[in-house]
């Protein structure tokens, strides 16, 4: 019984998740006119992504006047402004192959008006970029999004006049230096009416639109995104870790230019098939038409609720918020993080009277189970990073563009690689150290740390990690003797991870916080139920968070890896340990060998996908430059 009710928990999740992760059907031409149709979008970017179209070719010329004509059909009334290549860019099209003197120098942004009927009224900006890199054509970065801005003018004229303007803007040379951004927000006499901006982007050829970035203190833009987001095709995928994560990379696109001027908004692409990101393959044919239509339908709803709002949200403090499977938003302030984390605690205190009422847990065996779940963390991020480094060098250590789209390219492999790798920790955490072997664990943890320091140069928090692994996994006492111990020990360190993140990064916190609330409470219903865990019925709230929760935890891992997976795997380590949180006394207490046995085949598997990367997608020789 316990075996099914493991196993069927975490398949029904598994299934959900990936459900959850679908893009929407794309809408026929004949859908309504006021609707998002990406049938509709794709003669654009047929035009658009028939050949690359960098600053300076004759394609780029070719896609300016398209769109101009475009424009002009719709009613915009466009204009061209032109000013000066960066420094940074120049360099950058010479890099290509391109010449910059051949392009005048210069950048050229297409800017189109549909007017409000109040001209006093603060204006939107709803932008995408029409350049592309040397050598691809660009259908999806960004002709996808440029045809989703058209379409979805297109639809807000048909929904009838707004009070608002909208100001339609096609940036030139974002690819070189976000140049045309640059140019439209420093010298465009409108710049100063921009109240609110809506971005569209691209890295990769699929997969559902993410809204990933917002302006600074984004209470009010949350507010008038999640309504707008319930009329979307396939609802939307966002959340306040998404965008902490970004607000700490490097990353930029044309968003970046007016963000740092202090206008809010809200900034969308999808990143699913990574393989065509700036990419000879990322042509018309090969863009996924589901991805155009989760992406212009939301922008199509998040721009008309713009023109629309009485007044466009200002900055204020920012909130913590997310989606659940992509149709509910969740959304409260940081400051209730400490409220839910009390709350969990006491329900964590309730679970732990019970049990111990029950069965006679001991603080002892809890204090295991956090220790039980440190050692997964370690391990999973040596492991991880070991498997990963199989299929190549880091980014950090890619010597060429050509290296860095290669690894891209291999980024499916390294997903499948990694996955597998958490597997076979999380079925080696269940199976116990001692079924396994302190020395066998040992050999793994340092062949791992060797792949990495090989492959990648020395790196502190593999490093560190090996050490903790190697020493728990020598400590045979840090093992728990029993379900109650190895659960409630993983939502307390859960809890502890909340509480450490929610004082240095609270909009982040939700990744421990909600979790650790929800496996906290069906702890709680256990007790009540029947502390002992030996029925069905008593085990039935662990299996209930082990479904919703893990499926959450599914749509969450996949775009966390690609997006920073490919230099990160280790996150898919904290992955696992948030479904092991709600899995653990689901765990067959018999059957050990099994466990064992499937966490070495695992790992085995893991290691071949990520060496066979290497084949099927073969490194090129190397090449002066770096990634662009």
């Amino acid at each position: 019984m316990r075996w099914a009710l493991f196993l069927g928990s975490l398949a029904l999740a598994l299934v959900i998740g990936v459900w959850a992760l679908q893009v929407p059907a794309p809408r026929d031409a004949s859908a309504s006119p006021t609707e998002f149709s990406a049938r509709r979008a794709m003669a654009d970017v047929r035009q658009i992504g028939a050949r690359p179209h960098p600053v300076g070719s004759a394609d780029h010329a070719r896609v300016q006047d398209y769109l101009f004509q475009r424009m002009a059909s719709l009613g915009l009334n466009p204009v061209l402004q032109a000013g000066a290549l960066s420094p940074e860019a120049i360099e950058r099209l010479t890099r290509w192959g391109g010449d910059p003197e051949a392009a005048g120098n210069v950048a050229v942004d297409i800017v189109g008006i549909l007017p409000g009927r109040d001209p006093g009224a603060a204006a939107v900006v709803l932008m995408a970029h029409y350049d592309s890199t040397w050598g691809s054509p660009g259908a999806a970065d960004d002709g996808a999004g440029v045809a989703a801005v058209l379409e979805a003018v297109r639809a807000i004229k048909a929904r009838g006049p707004a009070d608002r303007t909208l100001v339609i803007l096609f940036t030139d040379a974002e690819e070189l230096n976000l140049d045309g951004a640059r140019l439209f927000f420093s010298e465009n006499p409108l710049r100063d009416r921009i109240g609110a901006v809506v971005n569209l982007e691209a890295r990769g050829g699929g997969g559902r639109a993410m809204m990933f970035e917002t302006g600074r203190g984004n209470a009010e833009t949350i507010a008038l995104f999640t309504k707008a987001a319930r009329k979307a095709d396939g609802g939307a995928t966002s959340n306040a870790l998404s965008i902490f994560v970004y607000e700490n990379m490097p990353n930029g696109t044309d968003f970046t230019i007016p963000k740092n001027r202090g206008i809010g908004g809200v900034n969308f692409a999808f990143i699913g098939r990574p393989s065509q990101y700036h990419s000879p393959s990322a042509t018309p044919e090969n863009l996924d038409q589901g991805a155009l239509q989760h992406l212009g339908s939301q922008a199509l709803e998040a721009t008309d609720a713009h023109v629309r709002a009485d007044a466009l949200p200002v900055a204020g403090a920012n909130v913590v918020y997310g989606d659940v499977l992509g149709r509910i938003f969740i959304v409260h302030s940081t400051g209730l993080g400490w409220t839910l984390l009390a709350v969990t605690a006491a329900l964590l205190a309730f679970a732990a009277w019970g049990a111990r009422h029950a069965t006679g847990v001991t603080a002892a065996d809890v204090g295991r189970g956090l220790l039980s779940g440190l050692w997964l963390l370690a391990m999973g991020i040596v492991v991880t990073h070991g498997v990963r480094a199989l299929a190549g060098p880091s980014v950090a250590r890619a010597e060429s563009a050509e290296v860095y789209y290669t690894l891209l390219r291999r980024l499916p492999w390294m997903e499948a690689g990694t996955g597998l790798a958490v597997v076979a920790v999380a079925l080696a955490a269940l199976a116990g150290r001692a079924a396994l072997g302190p020395r066998l664990l040992a050999g793994v943890v340092i062949a791992a740390v060797m792949a990495v320091m090989v492959m990648n140069g020395f790196d502190a928090v593999v490093l560190g990690a090996g050490g903790v692994a190697i020493a728990l996994s020598t400590w045979s006492q840090t093992a728990p003797k029993t379900p109650w111990g190895g659960w409630l020990g993983l939502i307390a360190l859960i809890l502890l991870l909340g509480c450490v993140a929610q004082t240095f990064a609270p909009e982040a916190a939700l990744i421990f916080v909600w979790p650790g609330l929800v496996a906290a409470l069906a702890a709680a219903a256990c007790a009540l139920i029947g502390a002992r865990l030996q029925s069905a019925r008593s085990l039935i709230p662990a299996a209930l968070a082990t479904v919703l929760g893990g499926a959450w935890i599914v749509t969450l891992a996949h775009p966390v890896f690609l997006g920073v997976g490919m230099d990160i795997p280790g996150v898919l380590a904290l992955m696992a340990l948030l479904v092991l949180l709600f899995a653990r006394p689901l765990a067959p207490e018999h059957g050990r060998a099994t466990l064992a046995a499937g966490a070495a085949a695992c790992l085995i598997l893991a290691c071949g996908l990520s060496l066979t990367a290497r084949y099927v997608e073969p490194m090129p020789a190397p090449v002066a430059g770096g990634p662009t």
